[in-house]
């Protein structure tokens, strides 16, 4: 047998089954008779190809570029933000939120106690306003009373005296009072001096000591209520000697 006819042969298998013994194969790449190149078997692909398909050759360069850029990609991406994670270095947002909230509590109970406070004042100043107009139309009547107690018409255990006196007492529990009495020192805020007297006129009785202008003379009355002045007191006044 040529080394042809082995080489035309099948394949090891093929020659056992038939019986012909063991089958020797020229695999020299150059034919030893025509001394050109022989060309490989169709049935034994080129060990360079052979090797391409290997789960121990190694990876294509490409291949192996990507395999390293979508490592370090995935190396530089940061951890995905879990809903409802808390970063390290902040508050927590329960923290905020209940922050906020007592502050908008505490503003409303300052715009709260503000509101209850002007509406006390405005109350008072309403009630006063209505009384000073009540004791402005009282004017005449508590004049009279008071020039009647002067001259002695008011005497003591009378309907007259009783009545009088009722009435400034139902004043004075709104807060009503009289101003201008003899001796008080001048006050310009309750007081309208209409007349200027010298210290040494006989009419004239400085209290002992006095050491500033004095009412010395009242000639009508005043009435305020609080710190208003429904109405200034009408006195005479003289220095200190």
């Amino acid at each position: 047998m040529t080394a042809d006819d082995t080489a035309r042969t099948g394949g090891p298998g093929e020659d056992e089954a038939a019986g012909r013994g063991p089958v020797i194969r020229d695999k020299r790449r150059i034919d030893p008779e025509t001394g050109e190149a022989r060309r490989a078997p169709a049935s034994e692909p080129d060990r360079g190809d052979v090797g391409g398909g290997s789960d121990d050759a190694p990876a294509e360069p490409g291949a192996a570029a990507q395999t390293g850029a979508a490592a370090e990609s995935g190396a530089a991406e940061p951890d995905p933000v879990v809903d409802g994670a808390v970063p390290a270095d902040g508050p927590h947002p329960d923290t905020l939120l209940a922050a906020q909230r007592l502050e908008e509590m505490r503003r409303m109970q300052a715009e709260f106690v503000n509101f209850r406070n002007r509406t006390q004042r405005d109350r008072e100043g309403d009630r006063a306003r209505a009384t000073g107009a009540v004791v402005e139309s009282l004017l005449p009547v508590l004049d009279d009373i008071h020039w009647a107690r002067e001259h002695g018409d008011l005497v003591e255990g009378t309907p007259l005296a009783a009545i009088s006196e009722k009435i400034e007492q139902a004043l004075g529990r709104f807060g009503v009072e009289r101003v201008g009495e003899v001796g008080e020192v001048f006050d310009p805020t309750v007081h309208e001096a209409l007349m200027h007297m010298p210290a040494d006129s006989p009419d004239v009785e400085m209290p002992e000591g006095a050491t500033e202008m004095t009412v010395v003379q009242v000639m009508q009355p005043g009435f305020r209520i609080g710190e208003q002045v429904v109405r200034a007191a009408r006195v005479a006044v003289a220095d200190p000697a």
